[in-house]
């Protein structure tokens, strides 16, 4: 019943009417998306069923249902894919992020926001690849090399704050949520790029000059993408306004300004640069420069239109992620030994808790001895609210995750399966005390 929906978003012309498992699956999993939807507008009232929650939840159900049908050979409607992911459905989401943030704000505070996104991200990830392989070589879970730990700092360095910020009002707390908000994006570039440069690199033999080149090419690829994504922006402002296309039709003006944001994420992944940070910086900059330049009909229609498709995708990701929960194929190499699965999420948890700590409140003393007024300080409540809201892990995780120890989304490796298992696990548990930790944000 599973199908690679990657191969067949690239391959449309191949789709046909006669491959009907695959329309069943499509038809399917669209009508899971509307019900995530309408799921989620009648329980809007209570902020933490928002519809991720909802998408989760009904991703377990469902899940379920396939795993009891087809008698626990599979709980897949589709296969998720790395390409489908990183080509399809994470674009929308970084831009509608640069596109729609509080410029003031985020600029504001942007020396702040680079330190707990950056600095903070690599603290995290040290302190995450050395717990993992302190502890985790003790417990002899497989054949796992340096190159797997040190992914495993990226993998759990990279937040999801989105799921997060939803529970923070940009009115009530505009500090909190520009530098949760600027610090998500920020962090999941920088976790990306940390995870592209040990891929690059051969770490059977680490020594100074290995270490020297990835701090260079660290800085490299997050210079280069800022500047990218920059420019991709400022080209569509200087194209829109020469050209004028508003004089003929407004459709011409959405268009160039969709296409131009797709093509720096795409010019991006061609010369192996990130990906997120270009498209993200695109957005701030388009937002700044090039929306000014549309109709006024074109500045509603494209704000719209990249809030709905960074919508879906949200829902699509955290649907999915609700399903894979309950793959049977990951869960089968680990059902011999849970207490050990059990044991790896439980440290991969304490991991991400300590990680996050370390950098927050140090960061947070080093940004205030800058700030002159005392309005502009973070306080101590205040970086208690940061350091919970950023526990969060999510898609980025699961998708980076799945590059690492899966091939095509399967793997036949003791090790890799536990690692797996205990991403999804540590995914569901900070994504479902999510709804505790909105009411207690709210209470302080």
């Amino acid at each position: 019943m599973g199908f690679e929906l990657g191969s067949v978003l690239m391959n449309l012309g191949m789709f046909s009417t006669s491959d009907h498992s695959s329309v069943v699956s499509m038809n399917l999993f669209v009508a899971l998306l509307c019900a995530c939807i309408v799921l989620g507008h009648l329980l809007e009232e209570y902020r933490w069923m928002n519809e991720s929650i909802t998408a989760l939840a009904l991703g377990l159900c469902t899940g379920i249902i396939i795993l009891l049908t087809t008698r626990g050979k599979s709980s897949h409607i589709l296969v998720f894919s790395e390409d489908l992911f990183f080509i399809y459905l994470l674009p929308p989401i970084i831009f509608n992020a640069g596109f729609q943030v509080k410029k003031k704000q985020f600029f504001r505070n942007f020396m702040t926001i680079m330190l707990f996104g950056a600095i903070g991200t690599l603290i995290s990830f040290g302190i995450i690849s050395l717990g993992a392989i302190h502890f985790f070589k003790k417990m002899k879970i497989g054949s796992l090399d340096i190159g797997d730990y040190l992914a495993l700092g990226a993998i759990f360095s990279a937040t999801d704050s989105v799921c997060t910020l939803q529970v923070l009002n940009q009115d009530e707390t505009p500090l909190l949520y520009s530098l949760v908000f600027g610090e998500g994006v920020v962090n999941d570039a920088t976790s990306v790029v940390l995870f592209n440069a040990i891929q690059s690199f051969d770490l059977s033999h680490i020594d100074s000059s290995i270490a020297l080149q990835f701090i260079g090419n660290f800085l490299y690829l997050f210079i280069t993408s800022t500047m990218l994504g920059v420019i991709a922006g400022l080209l569509s402002a200087y194209i829109i306004k020469k050209l004028y296309f508003g004089r003929h039709s407004t459709d011409r003006e959405v268009a160039i300004m969709i296409l131009m944001a797709y093509l720096s994420y795409m010019l991006a992944e061609l010369f192996y640069l990130s990906a997120i940070l270009t498209v993200f910086f695109c957005g701030i900059v388009m937002s700044h420069y090039t929306w000014h330049n549309v109709t006024e009909s074109s500045r509603v229609t494209t704000k719209h239109a990249f809030a709905t498709l960074s919508f879906v995708a949200e829902i699509f990701i955290f649907l999915y992620v609700g399903m894979d929960a309950l793959d049977i194929e990951k869960w089968r190499f680990v059902s011999d030994s849970p207490g050990k699965s059990i044991g790896v999420s439980s440290i991969l948890l304490g991991l991400v808790l300590v990680g996050r700590a370390a950098f927050v409140f140090p960061l947070s003393f080093l940004s205030n001895l800058t700030k002159k007024s005392s309005s502009e300080k973070i306080e101590l409540k205040q970086q208690v609210t940061i350091w919970w809201a950023g526990l969060m892990r999510g898609a980025v995780s699961m998708a980076l995750a799945y590059n690492q120890f899966t091939r095509a989304g399967h793997t036949q490796l003791r090790g890799n399966a536990i690692m797996i298992t205990s991403t999804i696990s540590v995914v569901l548990f900070s994504t479902v005390v999510r709804h505790l930790s909105s009411l207690w944000l709210q209470s302080i």
